[in-house]
């Protein structure tokens, strides 16, 4: 075990974005005095990174990610996950291969200069260890149709995956050679498993079953990639999609808020949120909306392809357009005027299961919304926080509303957009 040492007096001057911003498309060998800061998220300790060190902004909720091409052979013993480190950029060359930045050495290759491994006698003038503790770095949980190129370099959690069928029974890679498996979510997504043909664990059987992988993400261009750091970045234990029923009922989803703004119909809105641990599909589940005193369903949306992340939430709008325009973001579902998410404050609401189940009610059916407790015309109804679950039974006390009348406990405090409400977010 190399002697540890460490380092508290070195200053943080600039951020991932302005050493990127440097690039002019070409390698450029950095002479502004500069450092950089991150957390070590991967590992060599059981060989399949080589070479390179990977690093985020923030043990967790990263913006951004770099990497760094050192010739140093056991670099977990000097830099283990989690441990924050410094980079003096000041002649260290910064390149872009294939979309993707990274900082380092330099080699030519017929006259092109390009960046290469920093080579191990000078590593220690340029990277230096915190004295900080390590810290747990908490993977961003993401999905393979959601992947975004910042998170490139950067500690990523996917549920509900499992390896491509076909590919069952083999090794994880081939001996010596770098070899490419397939990961493939239960919405037949896939994403690329890299795996090193030096790694231990390279003449492992791939596994069976489905379930989370923790992984760096990787990137060449478009193409998204994984590396894990060893096996235990593996959790398969549940059965395969094709064996799992894929409509599932639950009370952790729920009405969280309902919007219909005083100065802007257009901005109207339905937030449904999941308290669960795991992302739940919304296969066969659907939203009713019963029309002032009607006790005949009005309008209904079917929320069949669409899946809520775990502790997340899913915002169905009205008009998608002004939506975006009122509060800076697109909503999940644009639906259309008239339906359920086109509530103008007195009508209730059903969020039903696959299997017909009332999950939760906004409201009492068959009672018109004006002047009760349930009445949000102009305004707001927000699910109170520490509600967690839905009830097929409407309780006043479940939420705080907002309108323009103040009966039965509601407040009469007519809400504007975009202020006066949350979409996206139970705060």
């Amino acid at each position: 075990m190399p002697k540890s040492t460490c380092d508290a007096e070195v200053i943080v001057n600039s951020t991932y974005a302005e050493v990127k911003g440097l690039y002019v498309n070409e390698t450029l060998q950095i002479q502004e005095d500069l450092t950089i800061e991150g957390y070590v998220v991967s590992s060599d300790e059981v060989g399949n990174f080589f070479s390179l060190l990977h690093f985020q902004d923030s043990p967790f909720a990263p913006t951004e990610g770099f990497q760094i091409e050192i010739d140093v052979r056991d670099s977990h013993l000097f830099y283990p996950i989690g441990s924050k480190v410094f980079i003096k950029l000041k002649g260290l060359y910064l390149g872009k291969t294939k979309d993707v930045y990274k900082i380092g050495g330099v080699f030519t290759s017929f006259g092109n200069v390009s960046v290469g491994r920093l080579p191990a006698s000078i590593v220690g003038e340029h990277i230096f260890r915190s004295c900080d503790d390590v810290e747990n770095i908490v993977p961003t949980h993401v999905s393979i149709d959601s992947l975004d190129k910042n998170q490139t370099n950067t500690l990523v959690r996917l549920d509900r995956v499992e390896i491509l069928e076909e590919e069952l029974g083999l090794p994880f890679a081939l001996q010596g050679e770098e070899t490419e498996r397939t990961l493939i979510d239960c919405n037949d997504n896939e994403i690329v498993l890299l795996n090193s043909g030096f790694a231990d664990f390279s003449a492992e059987v791939l596994p069976e079953g489905s379930g989370s992988v923790t992984a760096v993400l990787l990137r060449e261009n478009d193409k998204y990639q994984l590396a894990v750091r060893d096996l235990n970045d593996f959790d398969f234990s549940r059965e395969r999609c094709d064996d799992v029923i894929d409509e599932f009922t639950s009370t952790a989803i729920f009405i969280s808020e309902l919007a219909d703004p005083d100065n802007n119909a257009g901005a109207r809105f339905v937030e449904l949120y999941n308290s669960n641990s795991e992302s739940l599909s919304l296969k066969g589940w659907t939203l009713q909306r019963y029309t002032n005193a009607s006790t005949e369903i009005s309008s209904t949306i079917d929320l069949s392809e669409y899946i809520i992340e775990a502790q997340s939430t899913l915002v169905i709008s009205p008009n998608a357009t002004e939506f975006e325009i009122v509060y800076g973001f697109a909503p999940d579902l644009g639906v259309g005027t008239g339906g359920p998410a086109d509530s103008n404050g007195d009508d209730n609401f059903e969020l039903v299961d696959p299997f017909g189940v009332v999950i939760d009610v906004f409201g009492i059916i068959g009672e018109d919304g004006s002047g009760t407790d349930h009445e949000f015309e102009d305004g707001r109804a927000y699910r109170n926080p520490e509600v967690m679950e839905g009830s097929p039974n409407y309780s006043a006390s479940e939420w705080t509303i907002y309108n323009d009348t103040g009966d039965f406990g509601t407040i009469n405090q007519p809400q504007n957009a975009p202020n006066d409400f949350t979409p996206g977010g139970r705060h």
